[in-house]
């Protein structure tokens, strides 16, 4: 059935500083599903990296993005970068009680060597300040080099990190 998710592999991980995913099937197209984010550190945001060597090796620059973000207070904004060492996913998440996150991102053309791969990502958090309250962060990255990628992080901008990951393909016939 075309456009049926397909799962490739769930991890629920906990107190780690980060979450490979090395085999991607053979999709054109991949969803990454993202649910209860809780940073052990307080003030980080979801991110990933991608890999051109089966994830033995994470790319740590060259990434651009923008994103627009809200929060419940009105507080409405852009982020945006050019050069970044991370794929930006989500805005600051607050680590006490009750603060988590959770994404989904649209992964493209990260197995095509002939295409650049980027990204589509919804998230939404509870931000460490309790002024802002929660919040949502939507936008795209795009790594702009034709090349294949075969391996996902997920991971805390830093420190470590507990949450529910699953990767799915997206079927094309």
């Amino acid at each position: 059935d075309p456009g049926k998710l397909e799962l490739i592999e769930t991890k629920t991980v906990s107190g780690v500083a980060q979450a490979d995913f090395t085999s991607l099937g053979s999709y054109n197209v991949h969803f990454l599903t993202v649910n209860n984010f809780k940073p052990n550190t307080d003030s980080r945001d979801i991110s990933l990296r991608l890999s051109t060597d089966g994830g033995t090796s994470f790319i740590t620059s060259g990434y651009q993005y923008a994103n627009q973000y809200g929060y419940s207070d009105g507080n409405f904004g852009e982020i945006k970068s050019t050069s970044f060492s991370r794929i930006r996913i989500s805005a600051a998440i607050g680590n006490a009680t009750n603060e988590t996150g959770s994404a989904y991102i649209y992964l493209y053309n990260l197995l095509d060597s002939g295409k650049y791969s980027f990204t589509t990502s919804q998230s939404f958090g509870i931000h460490p300040n309790t002024t802002l309250g929660g919040g949502f962060t939507f936008g795209s990255n795009v790594l702009p080099t034709a090349v294949e990628h075969n391996a996902v992080r997920v991971y805390p901008s830093s420190g470590n990190f507990s949450a529910d990951i699953s990767l799915y393909g997206i079927a094309e016939s």
